[in-house]
């Protein structure tokens, strides 16, 4: 974009706080999903399941609204509302878990920020709680949810591995800002977390999925010469219409599916689930939990690319 990004970035400021304060100030959305509590799926399980499902359920959502709400129009009524449900609502569940359907470890760092610039005494349990969430992550604290590869990716059981790694190491690089401008750090037992510790971490993370790991492989598809070749991806992996111009039914897909040859259409920018614990990366469609490309991958790390391309 050039000359134009930083008109672009101030357009989305813009856009965001007033999207926010607006939805503040009438605050109907927000009181129909407090007054008819529930998970999403509840009514569209035959669409969403068993893939998108709402597993952690609805409390951390509510939390996360108010937080944003609180924060976007300092209004009174947020700030008890987040108050008089942190136990119902259960903002102490889960702290290392930050993606589309947990967004707990996501609450107590932005709630945190109120406490660590001496604004909000009352919200001390959610810096407590942040604390112990950066405790969770630090490699060679041990945790029982969180490991580290041998090349030192962060690692949690489950699906698309990559969506941990980029959405923690967000908030790793928010606290830190936070601590940062507070000088403060957070004690974990024989391991002192600095603000300067929390963005190396951070940056780890970063160098490892764009080639700094044992594979020398980036898993930013179309970056340096060594990226996925065979994502599971539809568009990517079917012949354009310009080679096949005719219909390619549902099933018919299976055949570039199962092929071992590279995708026919570069995904540029797309990141993948990444490597299992051992560092290993199949590179096959199949193996969608690895190879599958996901917004939620992604967009942790367009703000943690944005912070270290201008603090280089």
């Amino acid at each position: 974009m050039g000359p134009e990004l930083r008109n672009a970035v101030k357009a989305v400021k813009w856009g965001t706080d007033y999207l926010l304060k607006v939805t503040a100030e009438d605050n109907v959305v927000f009181e129909f999903a407090d007054k008819h509590r529930g998970a999403y799926s509840g009514s569209l399980h035959s669409v969403v399941c068993p893939f998108y499902c709402d597993v952690n359920g609805y409390q951390d959502e509510l939390l996360w609204g108010a937080a944003w709400l609180h924060k976007a129009s300092r209004r009174r009524e947020y700030r008890e509302y987040i108050v008089k449900n942190e136990v119902v609502l259960r903002a102490g569940d889960t702290i290392n878990e930050f993606g589309w359907d947990n967004k707990h470890a996501g609450i107590n760092v932005l709630i945190s920020k109120e406490v660590l610039t001496g604004k909000a005494e009352y919200f001390e349990s959610f810096a407590q709680n942040a604390d112990d969430f950066i405790c969770s992550i630090l490699p060679g604290v041990s945790h029982p949810q969180v490991q580290y590869s041998p090349g030192g990716l962060i690692f949690k059981a489950g699906g698309s591995n990559m969506q941990h790694v980029t959405s923690l190491s967000f908030l790793l690089l928010a606290y830190s800002n936070y601590l940062s401008h507070a000088n403060k750090v957070v004690p974990c037992g024989q391991i002192t977390a600095s603000p300067d510790l929390l963005k190396q971490l951070a940056k780890r993370q970063v160098d490892y999925i764009l080639g700094d790991n044992p594979l020398s492989m980036s898993y930013m598809v179309g970056y340096s010469q060594h990226y996925p070749q065979r994502i599971h991806h539809r568009g990517s992996s079917l012949p354009s219409v310009n080679t096949h111009p005719a219909r390619i039914s549902c099933k018919a897909g299976s055949r570039y599916f199962l092929s071992q040859k590279p995708n026919p259409n570069l995904h540029v920018g797309a990141v993948v689930g990444g490597p299992n614990i051992t560092d290993s990366f199949p590179d096959s469609r199949p193996y969608f939990q690895e190879s599958e490309p996901t917004t939620y991958i992604n967009a942790p790390l367009v703000g943690l690319l944005a912070f270290f391309s201008a603090h280089p």
